[in-house]
């Protein structure tokens, strides 16, 4: 692989550990909203998202992303306090529940993104990529946790598309740099289905090489995403766990090392066939 993702260990807040560059690590979906586009409502309540926190954990996650607002297309808004109220009492339950699972709060506000890390969340999930809130960056370097800086614009004005996504990006980590965060705290996430039609996202995955040629670790997040509905025909959200296999395949191959994903079991599954052509070299045992 020529971007094969770097082996190093990832040492969180509270003695949590990741290891990157073995396996694939799985970062299962916590929606503790009422209008996700997948599954809204479902885990709204603490002792629900507990619940489908430890399904997720049993069946392989490494990484549980909690998000308080869903970002679907259209979607609407809310206020940080409405948000923070939301994330941060699951993110306390599920420090107790599962002390060991990493946590990551899926949110571009900085006041949010603070309650969170205080609450015992670990990563900053962060779909403006550090230029929504100009904040952000200063929270994520005064906690010292890792940032997955999303791809995304206001609008859909490329002159060279794959160019400008690098472009954006980089703009993100020098914002991030400016702010102190150590270059080791930075994880990339191309964007898929953020600021992007279908020709464009599928240009991204026939392309997503190029990303993790930048040097960050790389998470991919295309789980049940419309262009997949399109590219099957219009199949809907809960039945595209098999155009997601194809895109987590597609990724893992081109040196993406996360991958954001709903069907936890199946796309563990998917990892670990992938991860034993592409990691074959790496992995023990």
């Amino acid at each position: 692989m020529e971007h094969q993702p770097a082996v190093r260990t990832v040492q969180l807040s509270g003695g949590v550990t990741l290891e990157l560059g073995r396996r694939t690590l799985i970062m299962g979906i916590l929606n503790a909203t009422p209008d996700s586009f997948s599954d809204g409502g479902s885990y709204a309540n603490v002792s629900a998202a507990v619940e489908r926190a430890k399904q997720m954990a049993e069946e392989g996650a490494d990484i549980i992303d909690i998000g308080g607002e869903s970002t679907r297309p259209g979607f609407t808004p809310v206020s940080e306090e409405e948000e923070i109220s939301r994330v941060v009492p699951v993110i306390r339950a599920l420090r107790e529940a599962l002390p060991q699972m990493a946590l990551s709060i899926d949110t571009y506000k900085a006041e949010t993104a603070r309650h969170a890390l205080e609450a015992g969340a670990h990563i900053v999930n962060d779909i403006w990529a550090l230029q929504y809130s100009p904040e952000m960056a200063k929270v994520v370097a005064e906690f010292g946790c890792p940032v997955i800086v999303n791809h995304n614009r206001p609008e859909r004005d490329y002159t060279d598309f794959v160019a400008d996504v690098l472009a954006d990006l980089q703009e993100s980590v020098r914002i991030a740099h400016e702010a102190g965060v150590r270059d080791e705290q930075i994880w990339l996430d191309p964007g898929i289905g953020f600021a992007k039609d279908y020709a464009e996202n599928i240009a991204m995955m026939g392309r997503l090489s190029d990303l993790a040629a930048l040097g960050y670790p790389v998470l991919l997040g295309t789980s049940r995403k419309g262009f997949i509905g399109q590219a099957l025909g219009g199949v809907p959200v809960n039945d595209r766990v098999e155009g997601t296999a194809a895109t987590v395949t597609l990724g893992i191959a081109q040196g993406c090392g996360i991958v954001r994903v709903h069907d936890v079991r199946a796309m563990k599954r998917t990892a670990m066939m992938t991860d034993a052509i592409v990691y074959r070299d790496r992995q023990r045992g």
